[in-house]
């Protein structure tokens, strides 16, 4: 075998067993504790909420098993078992165009990954949140979603490939440069038209009418510098009882959206908290920095893929023939389907970035708004939410983007006695 067959397999095995033991910790950590509250949330949360959210959180994360072997499956099947080349092979017969041969390629074995994904997400939804009393949604609601969603991804996504399929073709050494300016003006046009043409296909935003909410909410926003385009409710439970905020977009397109479901478990003090900790994120300018770091890391890793597109070894170590590589399409498939190999064990670092944004966050929040009434907001999410107040701390430090529940109670504490 190639030498970075070898060096793929080894990573590979390390990420793949590195997912199971951070999960199987995970489960371990949260049944040892399931049968005792936290002191700091007994006041607020039954041991039997506490024990449903444990039992919810493990079903959840078993659940997650099968998952990490379909997609190992599915890379060793595409790479090292010739998949990839079966499909260039395939599309060859019908397709003499090299743009057009390479979109089919990338099309279709995304096509058949997503195919092999939905009777597990099939399964979260109609078992396991439905047993937990989540679900809302009807399998025709299900299946609808579905196709909108890979209609819409087809509608934007085709003709974003087609361009950075034509650029790796047409710009020589650096194509890639190209190739991340068509990427940075793919993301901002669809952070532009996402609230008013994406959101509302799945979901309907109604302006809120509670006044006396609204006028609370335009206070807070001019106090803190925000202007947005309006303030709308979702209706998130046609779908899920989960509850949640946001803004987004950008500019003249920047609207605040609260689940309906929110809106209908928290009081008007703790939706102003839970609104405050989202602006907080819009004061520290948590999304353009995020999003600048994204452009970087593409960048980077465009860079990385022009070299490798040049060298024999990428692609016959991964099971690709030089010779059934028709176009720069299959050197584009391969790297984005190695890639989380290689990075999954960088995901730490993302997770910690992101934990000091909603500490920043929620020292906002408290600042200009409650401490307190944020941290009851967050207990009723939680509850909820059926979300674990004893995540395994490794795993937690590994994979959640918000701090544990208890860490971050005690740092908004802090912030109030402050």
């Amino acid at each position: 075998m190639q030498t970075f067959t070898w060096v793929f397999l080894i990573a590979f095995t390390l990420t793949t067993l590195t997912q199971f033991w951070l999960s199987i910790r995970h489960i371990r950590y949260v049944r040892a504790h399931q049968n005792k509250v936290p002191e700091e949330f007994a006041s607020q949360i039954s041991l039997s909420d506490h024990q449903k959210a444990a039992n919810y959180t493990c079903t959840k994360t078993i659940v997650g098993y099968p998952s990490i072997v379909l997609h190992g499956m599915l890379l060793l099947a595409f790479t090292l078992g010739g998949g990839l080349n079966l499909l260039s092979e395939f599309w060859a017969g019908w397709l003499n165009d090299p743009l057009a041969h390479g979109m089919a390629l990338i099309i279709s074995t995304f096509f058949i990954m997503g195919v092999a994904e939905i009777p597990l997400s099939y399964y979260r939804t109609f078992v396991i949140e439905e047993h937990y009393g989540f679900n809302k949604m009807t399998p025709v609601m299900f299946f609808t979603d579905l196709i909108k969603q890979s209609a819409l991804g087809l509608l934007l996504g085709a003709p974003l490939l087609f361009s950075v399929l034509w650029l790796m073709e047409k710009m020589g050494d650096n194509w890639w440069l190209y190739a991340w300016l068509a990427w940075i003006a793919f993301n901002l046009f669809v952070l532009a038209i996402y609230p008013t043409w994406i959101a509302p296909i799945f979901n309907k935003f109604t302006p809120l009418e509670d006044n006396t909410l609204k006028m609370r909410i335009e206070q807070l926003m001019n106090k803190c510098g925000f202007k947005a385009s309006g303030l709308f409710v979702m209706d998130g439970s046609r779908r899920s009882n989960h509850g949640n905020a946001y803004f987004t977009g950008f500019g003249k397109t920047k609207r605040i959206v609260f689940f309906d479901t929110l809106l209908s478990r928290l009081n008007p003090s703790e939706i102003e908290a839970v609104l405050a900790h989202e602006l907080g994120h819009f004061k520290h300018r948590h999304v353009i920095k995020r999003i600048i770091i994204s452009f970087t890391m593409s960048l980077a890793f465009l860079w990385i893929l022009g070299y490798l597109m040049k060298q024999g070894w990428f692609y016959e170590g991964l099971g690709v023939e030089v010779a059934a590589v028709p176009s720069t399409a299959m050197a584009l498939l391969l790297f984005f389907l190695v890639m989380p190999v290689f990075t999954f064990l960088l995901h730490p670092l993302s997770s910690l970035y992101s934990r000091k944004h909603e500490f920043e966050a929620d020292t906002f929040a408290a600042q200009n708004s409650s401490a307190d009434d944020l941290i009851r907001a967050l207990v009723k999410l939680y509850q909820d939410n059926a979300a674990t107040l004893t995540p395994d701390p490794l795993h937690s430090a590994f994979y959640d983007s918000h701090p544990p529940a208890s860490i971050r109670v005690a740092h908004l504490q802090s912030q109030g006695q402050a």
